[in-house]
């Protein structure tokens, strides 16, 4: 299985691969979701996390908060 996904392989191949099951394969798809729901996904994990975080940062990009 390959994985269609732009993100860095400094996420892991288990969170990659997870991201994708779940329809996750851009950042753009990533700004649609919170972190927190990203964290309860399997293989998805903190450090996942603050490397999506700041590729998204440096493309002007955040994951979702719907908080606000």
């Amino acid at each position: 299985m390959t994985d269609a996904s732009e993100f860095p392989h400094g996420i892991g191949k288990v969170a990659t691969r997870e991201l994708a099951a779940h329809g996750y394969t851009t950042y753009a798809h990533l700004t649609t979701v919170t972190a927190k729901h990203l964290l309860a996904i399997h293989g998805v994990g903190p450090k996942s996390i603050r490397i999506l975080g700041e590729e998204l940062a440096a493309r002007g990009l955040a994951f979702a908060d719907l908080d606000k």
